[in-house]
């Protein structure tokens, strides 16, 4: 089993994260487009100001998260709505008390960019031996690779390609399409020899688009049910159940134009294999005893007869039957 597999190609993460603001009406709304929208997984993040934010250090950051709290009872009423709907619930979670009544509705962990150092959370984390995504915002190579390594220091199944994925990520809402670097995807896969994925922060879905078309087989992107006359920054880059349904499409068809790996002719190419193709030729009637060379062939569709790649063999042989100009050859027309 594809861990990382979606229903329409890459794995589709709605991340509601905080745009509901801590109204859990409006986060049971966003909830519920994103199940119509189709993505395989609905996220939210999990903590509580006071476990995330220091008071004395940063009051203002810290007033901000708690107002975006939800409950407990709250969080596992959206899991269970999402379980309803046979659409994944996924949550990073910032708090180690939430594990225990969060675990059995989440079947894959989101690890934020800002936790990417937190070693006890990435450690207690690890202890449940599950799927891991990690997303690698602020983050240097070698900051990454340091990551996956503790991971998988922890516990040998990270080892598995289907138990922890990284995701190319800019931390800042919007970025420009300067700053999304969709080519780190290859040199993280390359370092850590994980699956890989993209997180978006830009505006609009054409980052994700080009992810696809590159490899990622994650798409992690924020969702929201309007743009329009919002100020909290995420809604900005969000994209809408309609946009996730026209990205469904666009994704279908970038897999398909694909396909396969493998390079050999296709049953739709048909005959032209023959057709397109050039075999060797005589430029000119040719009476019984001529010798052959680059004067009086030539290479022309379709290939019938001698292959133009063996023209180089012929030369220098002689006809032993009178040839008409661009008649099919034979190996047995010819003699040394």
């Amino acid at each position: 089993m594809n861990t990382w597999k979606g229903k329409y190609g890459p794995l589709l993460i709605a991340e509601i994260g905080g745009n509901h603001e801590g109204d859990f009406d409006y986060a049971k709304r966003l909830t519920q487009l994103a199940i119509e929208s189709g993505a395989d997984f609905v996220k939210f993040q999990i903590y509580t100001g006071d476990t995330l934010v220091s008071a004395l250090e940063s009051p203002t950051r810290n007033q901000h998260f708690k107002k975006f709290e939800l409950s407990p009872e709250q969080h596992i009423e959206l899991a269970q709505l999402c379980q309803a709907h046979e659409v994944g619930y996924m949550a990073s979670v910032w708090e180690e008390a939430a594990l225990k009544w969060i675990d059995p509705y989440i079947s894959i962990y989101k690890v934020g960019s800002g936790d990417l150092t937190a070693y006890p959370v990435l450690k207690t984390l690890a202890a449940y031996r599950k799927p891991l995504i990690l997303s690698t915002g602020l983050a240097t190579e070698a900051e990454v690779v340091e990551a996956v390594q503790f991971i998988r220091s922890q516990d040998p199944i990270y080892e598995k390609p289907e138990y922890l994925a990284v995701l190319q990520c800019t931390s800042m809402y919007p970025i420009p399409k300067d700053d999304a670097n969709l080519r780190v995807m290859d040199q993280l896969r390359s370092l850590t020899g994980c699956p890989i994925g993209y997180s978006d922060h830009t505006e609009g879905s054409k980052a994700l688009e080009i992810a696809t078309a590159m490899g990622a087989e994650i798409l992690e992107f924020h969702f929201t049910d309007s743009r329009e006359g919002k100020t909290f920054r995420d809604h900005k880059v969000s994209l809408t159940r309609d946009e996730v349904i026209a990205l469904r499409s666009k994704l279908q068809d970038i897999e398909r134009l694909q396909g396969d790996r493998v390079k050999q002719p296709l049953a739709v190419e048909g005959d032209h294999v023959v057709s397109f193709r050039r075999a060797v030729y005589p430029v000119k009637d040719l009476p019984a005893g001529t010798t052959l060379s680059m004067n009086n062939l030539t290479t022309l569709r379709p290939n019938h007869g001698i292959d133009a790649r063996d023209i180089f063999k012929v030369l220098g042989k002689k006809t032993t039957v009178d040839l008409k100009r661009h008649q099919k050859l034979d190996w047995e027309f010819l003699i040394d």
